[in-house]
């Protein structure tokens, strides 16, 4: 009889835990970065470790992939392979309008924009003695502007046009952006155009050298009306204290492309409402994760995007007031 009693007691008290718990439904979600030597590896790194660190409350897992950049994240996304990705603002504009990659296949309308996250800065080195000290002194000097097929390229054509500049107007040379510090170095360059996120290895190498050099502003009227032109680029500043050997005496204006972060319009609403809520509220702790993000202010983060943002991520910030900073035209169902 006590034996009885005892297994009854038994499997009431497993009946009791059963029926009193909850088991919790984990969704894991996969964030495409670039690769591992890149800075959209570590934002990856940074996301994940702010929704894991709240795994409790959200319930969510989430894994970083390294991967070749951002056409793959964005194709990626839009097949379900990804759930997030962190995307290039200018190749994101492209594959929500049908442009060059996604030229045949057409407007990727359902990819959806979460946020901005670090400027990847165009950035103009100079050396002292150009005399290079705004960008419509580039006329007649030796100045390289990325390689044939590269986005940099790109960046700095817009940026001579804006200056009212051709490129047959200088000595332009068309190496790879890595190359051109130690171009600069050895004096065979005025200057170089590097579109990068900032501190950056290659940049403190231009300004360590034997060669004292300005990183020079970009800015004026031509450059506002770029602006507005391509909605893409964004205003960014570079900090002069991560250069502390260039011969700037302040933070340096320029503008740029962004790092967004990406997704689907299948995403579940709850899950992008999850990471964007927990970024924003912990915003002092996401900007200590990389020197990169020092700079990054929360308005800033709605500029640069151009698909509209993900109804999970707008419910967010209609919470947090922060929708008054969002383009109306990225408002939709």
């Amino acid at each position: 009889m006590k034996k009885l009693i005892l297994l009854i007691a038994a499997l009431s008290s497993a009946s009791f835990a059963l029926n009193g718990c909850k088991v919790r439904k984990v969704r894991f979600v996969t964030i495409g970065t670039g690769g591992v030597t890149g800075l959209y590896y570590p934002t990856g790194g940074a996301i994940s470790k702010m929704v894991n660190d709240r795994f409790d409350q959200y319930g969510i897992k989430a894994t970083v992939e390294s991967t070749s950049g951002s056409v793959f994240n964005v194709n990626a996304v839009l097949s379900g392979d990804l759930d997030f990705g962190v995307v290039q603002s200018d190749r994101q504009f492209q594959a929500y309008n049908g442009l060059a990659e996604w030229s045949e296949a057409g407007r990727q309308t359902e990819l959806r924009s979460v946020f901005s996250i670090h400027p990847e800065s165009i950035t103009l080195i100079a050396a002292k003695d150009s005399g290079i000290r705004q960008i419509e002194g580039l006329r007649g000097k030796r100045i390289n502007l990325g390689n044939i097929g590269s986005g940099q390229l790109q960046n700095s054509r817009d940026i001579l046009r804006a200056a009212g500049l051709r490129e047959k107007d200088l000595s332009a040379e068309y190496v790879k952006a890595i190359e051109a510090p130690g171009l600069l170095q050895d004096e065979r360059l005025d200057g170089f155009f590097y579109t990068v996120g900032h501190p950056n290895g290659n940049i403190k190498e231009a300004t360590s050298g034997r060669i004292k050099v300005f990183i020079v502003p970009i800015r004026g009227e031509g450059v506002d009306e770029m602006l507005k032109e391509y909605p893409y680029y964004a205003e960014s500043v570079i900090p002069r204290s991560f250069y502390p050997y260039a011969l700037n005496t302040e933070d340096i204006e320029t503008i740029g492309v962004k790092a967004t972060f990406v997704t689907s319009k299948k995403v579940e609403p709850r899950i992008v409402y999850a990471i964007t809520k927990e970024i924003f509220e912990n915003f002092e702790d996401f900007k200590s994760l990389h020197p990169a993000y020092q700079v990054l202010k929360k308005q800033e983060m709605l500029k640069g995007l151009s698909a509209p943002i993900h109804r999970g991520a707008l419910k967010y910030y209609k919470e947090a007031s922060l929708d008054k900073y969002i383009d109306p035209k990225l408002v939709v169902d």
